[in-house]
């Protein structure tokens, strides 16, 4: 398997993401916010995406978003090939998010919210807690991609205090990168290539 950090050439998987995106909410039968392929792709060129294939083939991807002059970052979209899943894809892709997140923006505080038990799993093991969502960001930009969500009625009688989703959140900078355990793939790319643009913001969160 090849995880990396996603590229403007990677544009050509946008509109098949997407469709996962679709496919995996029927599947599940329960919220999650729809995104658009040129929106996936902005996030692919500016570098704030995490891509992986096994063999070749399009294996999942996972993008972060900074809110609140950056001082919030969320983990979202985690999406894994249906016939690939239970592989270990989500765990590793998950992995190398966190990391780009605690790389790019290390003062930040990274969050969630998902309904999930898999994710929810990955996220304590990599030291993420369960929180109130009064302990999220209170940015529009964030919640106003909920209305998408079959469940975004629930979320807006509950005043965004609660929904179906669990809110995770990792609010510890100076702990050390935490590292789950991934499985031992054939090939597994050992380091993250960067784009040429890459830089890192090391002093604009706080």
């Amino acid at each position: 398997m090849t995880i990396r950090v996603a590229t403007e050439a990677d544009a050509q998987y946008a509109e098949q993401l997407c469709q996962w995106y679709v496919e995996s909410a029927k599947t599940r039968g329960t919220g999650i916010a729809k995104r658009e392929p040129a929106y996936v792709a902005q996030k692919m060129a500016s570098g704030d995406g995490i891509i992986a294939f096994v063999d070749d083939v399009l294996a999942g991807f996972c993008y972060i978003e900074t809110f609140d002059d950056k001082t919030f970052v969320v983990n979202s979209g985690l999406i894994v090939n249906a016939e690939i899943r239970k592989g270990g894809v989500g765990r590793a892709i998950k992995q190398a998010v966190f990391d780009l997140s605690r790389t790019k923006y290390p003062r930040a505080k990274i969050f969630g919210i998902t309904t999930s038990l898999a994710v929810m799993k990955i996220n304590t093991d990599l030291g993420y807690e369960p929180v109130t969502f009064s302990e999220l960001t209170t940015s529009e930009d964030f919640w106003k991609g909920c209305k998408s969500c079959k469940n975004y009625s629930i979320l807006m009688e509950n005043e965004r205090k609660m929904c179906l989703c669990t809110g995770m959140l990792y609010d510890t900078p100076e702990k050390q990168l935490v590292q789950v355990q991934v499985p031992d793939f054939a090939v597994l790319t050992p380091t993250l290539p960067l784009p040429q643009n890459y830089a890192s913001e090391t002093d604009s969160a706080s």
